[in-house]
């Protein structure tokens, strides 16, 4: 078991933004991005100056959480695990969705959290439920605050003491059972030291979100999380196969096996509650053995329809299982080679000829190489024999659908930036650029549908605004039925004071069109407060009014982070 870190030594994000203080994006050593952005969205970074937020510069509101209140949540989990420094604070009242960072960053401090608790146990979780029930406070579960839908923003309105529960602590791996492949973990560990722990005994979860390096089990199971490898390794609703839950009214246990036909699942329920139903303390996670042979081979198509297609060819294959499938259309794959670094060694520069020559031989074929081709990643696990027949079924596919090859080494240098992105929106909004997501699930035969119509809406939004706007898409998570589209989204907003509004005009336009379109309101981000307009019409009158009476059953004087997934 690992040693217990202490409050201070739980990893955190910076105050205004994502990660680290000292990572950060930069455009000066990648030619192509600013003439991009200058021809996308009009914005000239070499002419622009931008500035790091400074907390000092903003009034932080003192905390409302009385002292003898305190006294009881520190004789709950110790004195030293209980903090309400500014910072602390701060950090804790905002997720990482795009309205938030925007909040944080302009001082918008409405409603802040009075104070962070941070349990080292289940019992210790337990006590400070007791205290929250019976001083009237909100409680808040906090894993590592990376989500965007708003699930751990308290409300503006509550006039209540609010308390964020940050299970950091929580972290160790606490068994394995080798033949089953279950590991119990708890719930506070992030991505990146689950991994090392099962990697040390073998073993992989095979989770891996764009959030992964600041997200836990227990935010991943409590929003419903979806990882890259899910084409292999599941959704987290098939990983968690178990959970012990710390409810009001005591624990609720669910256990790890392989069928649930005991009526409703409670599990089930349990599963994207976003902490309404109680503090997920503990999960029992499907673990898989470490292939040895791992490699992302990457394709082009020469446009998106030939993709969709070799996609669909590839997820009902049933001799190739491709740990993930992924197609950038046409406007993110010009955005992804406008990623690429300049060359400076010799062998990047050599890359960089290669490539020149591919571009130019795909021009002499008719190929749109500035707006069109779509490039692919495909991923192989397994033994050396099984990933090699796998790749050579999806090189003939990718063939038989218009597309070629590229290799190994456009895969390798996707596999080791794949967690970069977040950084991004950061660097963005110090240019007063928002850069948002937004994702969906839809069947194959809707898929392109979705895809064009989304595509409308957001520009005719912009257009309707009077402001520019880039928009580009990939597609993911491929299932036998469908596969989720996961659109990114920038502009430029005119003022601060006008920023929210014109930012929300496009996220509804797009969100709308997910609805009508019967696709979902989100593919893996979660509902919190950001999707909740949409949830009425997802998932209809009468499955709402389930949802909130099952809340208010569990929850009536709505202690449990309320407000997110339902109103009531």
């Amino acid at each position: 078991m690992n040693q217990r870190l202490s409050a201070r030594e739980v990893k955190r994000h910076k105050w205004w933004g994502w990660g680290l203080d000292d990572v950060t994006f930069r455009w000066d050593n990648k030619p192509a991005f600013a003439p991009l952005a200058k021809r996308k969205i009009g914005v000239d970074l070499a002419s622009l100056t931008p500035s790091e937020p400074q907390l000092s510069d903003h009034e932080v509101p003192p905390t409302r959480l009385p002292g003898a209140v305190r006294e009881l949540l520190a004789g709950a989990v110790g004195p030293e695990n209980v903090l309400d420094d500014d910072e602390y604070r701060v950090v804790h009242s905002f997720g990482r969705s795009l309205p938030d960072l925007f909040r944080v960053r302009t001082g918008d401090f409405a409603r802040l959290v009075d104070a962070i608790v941070y349990p080292a146990s289940e019992e210790e979780v337990a006590a400070v439920l007791r205290v929250v029930l019976e001083q009237d406070l909100v409680l808040i579960p906090y894993g590592g605050g990376s989500c965007i839908s708003g699930s751990v923003t308290p409300d503006p309105a509550e006039e209540r003491p609010v308390i964020t529960m940050n299970l950091g602590r929580m972290r160790d791996v606490l068994e394995i059972d080798e033949t089953a492949g279950l590991a119990r973990v708890e719930a506070g560990v992030y991505g990146p030291d689950l991994e090392e722990q099962l990697n040390a005994r073998g073993w992989t979860m095979g989770h891996f979100p764009d959030s992964f390096t600041y997200s836990t089990v227990g935010g991943w199971a409590a929003t419903r999380s979806t990882g890259m490898q899910s084409d292999k390794y599941g959704d987290i609703e098939d990983i968690v196969r178990g959970m012990r839950v710390v409810h009001p009214e005591g624990t609720v246990v669910t256990k790890p096996i392989p069928g649930r036909d005991a009526g409703p699942s409670v599990h089930d329920m349990i599963l994207g509650s976003e902490g309404r139903l109680g503090i997920i303390t503990e999960a029992t996670v499907q673990v898989h053995r470490i292939a040895p042979v791992r490699q992302v081979i990457a394709y082009m198509f020469p446009d998106w329809e030939h993709g969709i297609r070799g996609m669909h060819a590839i997820a009902r294959n049933t001799d190739v299982a491709p740990t993930f499938a992924r197609l950038s259309d046409g406007p993110e794959t010009e955005f992804s080679l406008s990623m690429v670094k300049e060359p400076t060694s010799a062998k990047s520069k050599v890359a960089a000829k290669v490539q020149e020559g591919l571009f130019a031989y795909l021009r002499s074929q008719g190929w749109d190489t500035s707006e069109e081709m779509c490039i692919s990643y495909v991923c192989f696990e397994g033994s050396k024999q099984s990933v090699d027949a796998q790749k050579a079924i999806v090189k003939k596919i990718v063939k038989n659908n218009g597309g070629i090859t590229l290799g190994a080494g456009p895969g390798a240098i996707y596999d080791q930036k794949k967690f970069d992105t977040p950084y991004l929106r950061d660097f963005l909004m110090d240019y007063q650029v928002f850069g948002d997501v937004c994702e969906t699930g839809a069947t194959w035969s809707r898929l392109n549908e979705v895809h064009s119509r989304v595509y409308d809406a957001f520009y005719a939004a912009q257009a309707q605004q009077g402001l520019p706007g880039f928009m580009f898409c990939h597609m993911s998570h491929s299932y036998h039925g469908g596969a989720c589209l996961y659109f990114t989204f920038a502009f430029p907003f005119s003022s601060p004071e006008q920023a929210l509004e014109q930012y929300y005009t496009a996220k509804r336009a797009v969100q709308q069109t997910f609805v009508d379109l019967d696709s979902g309101v989100s593919h893996h981000h979660g509902v919190g407060t950001e999707h909740l307009p949409w949830m009425r019409q997802d998932q209809g009158e009468v499955g709402m009014r389930l949802i909130e009476g099952l809340f208010e059953m569990t929850d009536p004087g709505r202690n449990l982070n309320p407000g997110k997934v339902a109103t009531p």
